[in-house]
C-alpha cells in the first residue's frame, strides 16, 4: 500500500496531521480529516454562525478533494459533527445544494458534540472518497 499526504495548507502539518490521504491499492481512496470553518492558517471563521460555518467546512472539504483530482461525487462517506444538531439539521440544505446536483448521497453519521478541538467551532465535517 502507498500513501501520499494531501495537504492544500501547511497549518495541520504544525499539529501533527495531514489534511488527507490517498491510500493505493486495488483502488484509490482518500481518507480526509475533519474540515471546519477555518482559513488558509487554520484560524475559524463565521464565530456563532452555524451556517457560515457549513459552508466554509464545504469549501475546504471540497479544496481537500480537489488537491487530491476528487470532487464531491468522489465522496463514498462523510461523518459530520456539531455542537448543535437541531442547528446544523437547519441549515443541512448547503449539503443538498451541493450533492443533489451531481446526484451524489454518500452514507452519513450526524453526532452531537459538546465541543470541537478549536473552540468557537460548531460543524466539522469528515470524509473517505474513492476513484
Amino acid at each position: 500500500m502507498q500513501r501520499t499526504a494531501v495537504n492544500p495548507w501547511d497549518w495541520s502539518l504544525k499539529l501533527g496531521y495531514n489534511q488527507a490521504e490517498i491510500i493505493e491499492g486495488p483502488s484509490r481512496q482518500l481518507i480526509c480529516a475533519g474540515q471546519t470553518a477555518v482559513d488558509g492558517e487554520g484560524n475559524p471563521q463565521h464565530p456563532g454562525d452555524m451556517r457560515g460555518q457549513i459552508g466554509l467546512a464545504l469549501d475546504n472539504l471540497e479544496a481537500v478533494l480537489s488537491e487530491a483530482n476528487m470532487g464531491l461525487g468522489n465522496i463514498i462517506r462523510l461523518g459530520v459533527f456539531a455542537t448543535d444538531v437541531d442547528e446544523a439539521l437547519k441549515n443541512f440544505d448547503l449539503l443538498g445544494m451541493r450533492f443533489g446536483p451531481i446526484g451524489c448521497a454518500p452514507p452519513m453519521t450526524l453526532l452531537g458534540v459538546t465541543r470541537l478541538a478549536i473552540p468557537g467551532l460548531l460543524f466539522e465535517i469528515e470524509a473517505t472518497a474513492a476513484a
